[in-house]
């Protein structure tokens, strides 16, 4: 499986896929690209399916590296499972809390999640509707907003 991509493209990414890996990303695509706030921008991100607050809205970019744009989500495709990564759930509480309370509606199996990663092992139950919830909860300008108070220095 892919774990990082040198692909141009998310559609050049979800191609390089094995066949059954193609159709789950290519609904969390599809969630995400309909429930993404009017602002962010999808573009190829660290090898991954990127979700990006443009340089045209914030002009300073990553701080860890200025030259890129504002990282949001991301999602790949990586060995034993699918990642859906979500900075806003990373930096804000009360986005994390709603997530992990609302997860157990949706699921069939127990949350398997890092700080910012949520793993899908499963490719039968991932829950559809909540990544589409989660990807709605932020605006650009909110995830700006957030992003400044919890990780620039001032």
């Amino acid at each position: 499986m892919i774990m990082q991509s040198k692909a141009a493209s998310p559609q050049a990414y979800v191609n390089e896929l094995p066949e059954d890996r193609q159709v789950v990303i290519s609904k969390i695509r599809d969630v995400i690209l309909t429930n993404l706030p009017r602002g962010f921008e999808e573009v190829m991100s660290y090898g991954m399916i990127g979700y990006v607050v443009p340089h045209s809205l914030y002009p300073s970019g990553y701080h860890c590296s200025p030259e890129l744009p504002l990282p949001f989500m991301n999602l790949a495709s990586q060995k034993n499972f699918i990642a859906l990564y979500h900075m806003g759930m990373y930096a804000d509480k009360s986005t994390l809390d709603w997530f992990v309370g609302e997860y157990p509606k949706y699921g069939k199996r127990k949350l398997d999640m890092g700080k910012s990663c949520v793993r899908f092992k499963y490719m039968d139950d991932i829950p559809y509707d909540l990544i589409g919830q989660l990807t709605s909860k932020m605006t650009p300008q909110q995830w700006i907003d957030l992003y400044e108070s919890a990780f620039v220095k001032k």
